[in-house]
């Protein structure tokens, strides 16, 4: 008899999980507490609980090549980077393509899942749920926790002296929608964060004057890269990765710093990181600097005290007139259907094994999806996750004994560097490929580039020095697609027929052939360094 798993949550990560029990036999029964699939892409007037909230101009931070699932490639007419009424779209189709619709049940609230009393030995669970306002309880032996974790918003009030006063509005940023909340006003947007960032170049296009708040600075990273590829495309790949790896920190770091001012001095802007020793997640936007220039949005330090009509910012001593402030100040997580026994959020973090597993269970049956923090996306992570989740509890693939988990896990929450490659901010962040491939490692999946270059030395090329598509991890082992290697070797086609919406002869390049041999000498040296 087939094994039943519960999924909590019909987003991205859901969906995966849903698709990849399915692949391996299991019965999978999905609940989701709204009235329909997507998630965080699925765009609503008005906040829902438990459920993440975009704006209405919300488009992808990674490219359609980098954050589809991995075998199944956005359109080909698709932008490069995906509005998200789009990526709900693409949702949609996946989970028509591979008839997930079955597995879910809408508007169904999870209200606690908890072991049974024989847990020690079956690993099972009961699931109570609530579905017009009828209660009902089910086992499964085993669940898949997929909610995500920019639900709680953290609004610390406490840390802004004075806001009890403010007559003016403020909300965070989870409430925002739409701009014209804020025309003709005078706006502070505090937190640097991607949202952050959004709201206040949105806010400059209406309102009178537009502060942006930062304590700690960031870099700032455009979508649009070297010869107007996407960003992630040309810094996301294997060679870039292992280079990277054997530099040591400082030197990765001064790296890093001249290739973001490549794009501007984030000086001269007043947005350098504070810390340039361990890395915080640049911000993607392709605005920010031209809106600065210009004088639409104006940067500044930490807020030092809120009057009723205005700010005191650190370190300049003049009030500035306010209306409105918006707290981009980010999430906490919390797992309210389970209790603490089961998994703890401590300090922003949780104990699991390879930020999936509880690694204190007697039973390895209960696994958290989408609870990391990467510079790659979170789409084709979430799904690895749940791909090797998913043979953990089927029994294909093993885990160590508790006491080995928890030990590795206590290890990660020191933080500890080898000061080799990029140093994390926080214990979530982990390096992208790194961890990709050790879980593909885990299912036998990870691609062999030594024997590929033996075999097919035009993928091994590709895959090395060119970007890390989801595709990469379905070219061998369990869950290999057929359409792996095509997919591969098109992947520039299909970034560039969005754009090229207009035909331009090129003579070709006298170097194509010279760079060829060039490519492959070098895949040649770092394999054998490898080695």
């Amino acid at each position: 008899m087939a094994k039943r798993v519960a999924i909590v949550g019909a987003g991205v990560c859901g969906l995966a999980s849903i698709k990849c029990c399915l692949e391996e036999g299991l019965e999978p029964t999905c609940f989701e507490r709204s009235d329909d699939l997507g998630g965080l892409w699925r765009f609503t007037e008005h906040v829902e609980e438990g459920r993440a909230s975009l704006y209405k101009s919300v488009i992808s931070n990674s490219s359609k090549e980098m954050s589809c699932y991995s075998d199944f490639p956005f359109p080909e007419d698709c932008p490069s980077y995906v509005p998200n009424s789009r990526f709900l779209e693409y949702l949609k189709m996946y989970a028509n393509r591979f008839n997930l619709l079955k597995c879910i049940q809408f508007k169904t609230k999870v209200c606690s899942v908890t072991k049974r009393p024989d847990f020690a030995v079956t690993g099972q669970w009961e699931v109570v749920t609530l579905r017009e306002g009828k209660r009902e309880s089910a086992i499964f032996d085993g669940v898949m926790v997929c909610i995500g974790f920019l639900t709680n918003p953290f609004l610390p009030l406490d840390s802004f002296p004075g806001i009890n006063t403010f007559k003016g509005q403020y909300f965070h940023s989870r409430q925002y929608k739409h701009p014209d909340i804020f025309k003709d006003k005078k706006v502070l947007v505090i937190g640097m964060g991607n949202s952050g960032t959004d709201i206040a170049v949105e806010a400059s296009h209406v309102a009178e004057k537009v502060f942006l708040s930062t304590t700690g600075g960031s870099w700032v990273v455009s979508r649009v890269c070297d010869a107007g590829y996407p960003s992630d495309m040309v810094m996301q790949t294997r060679f870039e990765n292992m280079f990277i790896n054997c530099l040591p920190t400082p030197i990765v770091n001064w790296l890093m710093a001249k290739r973001m001012n490549r794009w501007f001095n984030h000086t001269n802007y007043g947005l350098v990181p504070k810390d340039r020793t361990r890395l915080r997640e640049p911000v993607l936007n392709d605005e920010l600097p031209g809106r600065i220039i210009t004088g639409k949005v104006i940067i500044k330090p930490s807020v030092k005290e809120v009057k009723e009509n205005s700010v005191i910012f650190n370190n300049t001593p003049k009030e500035e007139p306010i209306d409105i402030i918006v707290f981009a100040t980010g999430y906490t997580f919390a797992f309210p259907f389970l209790d603490e026994t089961v998994v703890k959020v401590e300090d922003g973090q949780a104990s699991l094994y390879k930020y999936i597993f509880p690694a204190h269970l007697q039973k390895s049956t209960l696994a958290i999806i989408g609870l990391i923090d990467s510079l790659g996306s979170r789409i084709p992570m979430g799904e690895i996750q749940a791909r090797w989740a998913v043979r953990v509890l089927k029994g294909v693939n093993k885990l160590p004994p508790p006491s080995v988990m928890i030990e590795e896990v206590n290890a990660k929450k020191e933080n500890k560097h080898s000061g080799f490659g990029l140093r994390y901010r926080k214990v979530l962040q982990t390096g992208y490929i790194a961890y990709v491939d050790e879980l593909l490692t885990y299912m036998n999946a990870k691609p062999n580039l030594f024997s590929m270059l033996l075999t097919d030395p035009r993928l091994a090329l590709t895959v090395f020095f060119g970007p890390c598509t989801p595709y990469q991890f379905r070219l061998t082992g369990p869950g290999k697609w057929e359409g792996a290697r095509n997919a591969i070797l098109t992947q520039w086609d299909r970034t560039i027929k969005a754009t090229k919406t207009r035909t331009v002869e090129e003579p070709p390049s006298p170097f194509a052939s010279l760079l060829k041999l060039f490519s492959f000498l070098a895949l040649l040296v770092a394999i054998f360094l490898l080695l």
